[in-house]
């Protein structure tokens, strides 16, 4: 009997086809990941299927960990998402937990770059992420860097996966380590997985460099040639499945690692160093919202807020709002400017974001930024929304107020750029 992992031949009417027995989510379909990388499933009761070569169980060919004292350590930290998927990355075949010794089978490149340490933080998709997931993963982080780790490698769900990086990079004000976040574009029972090449990357860039802060690894093209390191508050996926999805906005990445070479190069000269010790600040706060600025919108989506001690606006162009009526049919809007008062009277610090990824945010043009920042709402400039969100909770929970209000548009880890050149191609 056939096993998911095993080397099969499947005979058909039309012909028989080689390739690795998947895992099949239907009884009646047999599923078989051919030798150019596709997966192509079968009616059970047409075909035969041929045994050609046993898959070896994860657990009978896990490799031994054997330290070799030359070798830096590094921790890597799971999260869930299909970069830490139980399915085996090459073969098919399913994996049970996540080792060190798993770890070396699935990705044996690592075993002549570091010894492993390996730890399961959470298991959980990354939209399920909270403020609170980040607290764990810092603490993770400290734990690791006290246990005399070289560095750190994060592996998460890609869907969030640059918002938790820039999170964290608030949280770590310095680090002795690098801590690289890796994700996997492609499920592992695919042949165009991405999960081996960014993490060996990652692995490669911690033990070659003097970098130490957080950042992030992946793809950089669609080929399996070169991954990036991006910075990890203007990170932004850009793409719902390539594998070169993740892009850096207003900004360059910081180095580029060669897969094939395993040469890096850095893109930046100014970049976070090791530091002599850990210093990190782990709350958040709650009660802080982002809220998308679009047509037909009513009083009662801005009041929701009251309450909160933060809100992030993701606001038109320059940052606008409606707010004004230049007719019949926008005469609601009237009521909106209202609402923004009473919030920023209660004490709610709000901030305005642009919903386009380019540029910044300029209030001072057009009569209705001007309103707004009488109204008292603070412009974001060139923060992405998601890096004010974390931004404006970790102050919130370790400042006073009258300190984030003039910190929230003060540059802290790169993610606000004082000014913006002109770039003739900004993709």
């Amino acid at each position: 009997m056939a096993n998911p992992g095993d080397m099969v031949v499947v005979k058909t009417k039309k012909g028989n086809e080689k390739g690795i027995l998947m895992p099949s989510p239907k009884k009646d379909v047999v599923i078989v990941k051919l030798e150019n990388g596709y997966n192509v499933g079968f009616p059970k009761k047409e075909v035969t299927v041929t045994t050609v070569k046993k898959s070896m169980s994860p657990k009978n060919k896990t490799q031994k960990t054997l330290n070799k004292s030359s070798l830096p350590k590094i921790s890597i930290l799971h999260t869930g998402g299909t970069i830490a998927s139980k399915v085996d990355y090459r073969t098919g075949g399913v994996a049970s937990e996540f080792s060190p010794e798993e770890l070396l089978s699935l990705f044996p490149e690592l075993k002549d770059i570091a010894n492993i340490e390996s730890e399961l933080v959470a298991q959980m998709w990354s939209d399920d992420l909270r403020f609170s997931h980040i607290t764990l993963l810092a603490k993770a982080v400290e734990k690791q860097i006290k246990k005399g780790v070289k560095g750190i490698i994060i592996g998460i769900g890609t869907d969030n996966l640059a918002v938790a990086a820039s999170a964290l990079s608030f949280m770590i004000e310095q680090s002795p380590v690098p801590i690289i976040f890796v994700g996997s574009q492609r499920s592992s029972d695919r042949g165009s997985s991405d999960a081996a090449m960014n993490i060996t990357c990652a692995a490669e860039f911690i033990t070659k460099t003097d970098f130490g802060g957080v950042a992030i690894c992946m793809h950089t093209r669609s080929s399996d040639d070169v991954c990036a390191i991006l910075p990890a508050c203007k990170t932004y996926k850009l793409h719902s499945s390539r594998r070169d999805a993740f892009k850096a906005i207003n900004s360059s990445a910081i180095a580029m690692i060669d897969y094939n070479t395993r040469e890096v190069t850095f893109q930046v000269k100014d970049y976070s160093k090791r530091s002599d010790k850990l210093l990190l600040k782990t709350k958040m706060e709650d009660k802080v919202g982002l809220l998308k600025v679009h047509v037909n919108m009513v009083p009662e989506q801005f009041s929701f807020f009251q309450g909160y001690k933060g809100l992030i606006i993701e606001g038109t162009g320059l940052g606008h709002t409606p707010g004004q009526a230049p007719n019949e049919e926008a005469k609601i809007h009237k009521k909106i400017y209202p609402v923004l008062k009473k919030l920023t009277d209660s004490g709610c610090i709000i901030v305005m974001t642009t919903q386009c990824l380019f540029g910044m945010v300029n209030m001072n043009v057009y009569d209705k930024g001007r309103d707004l920042l009488d109204l008292g709402i603070i412009s974001g400039q060139d923060m992405l929304a998601n890096t004010a969100l974390v931004k404006l909770s970790w102050l919130l929970a370790n400042y006073k107020k009258n300190e984030v209000k003039e910190m929230i548009g003060r540059n802290l880890r790169g993610e606000i750029n004082e000014e913006l050149p002109y770039e003739e191609e900004f993709i």
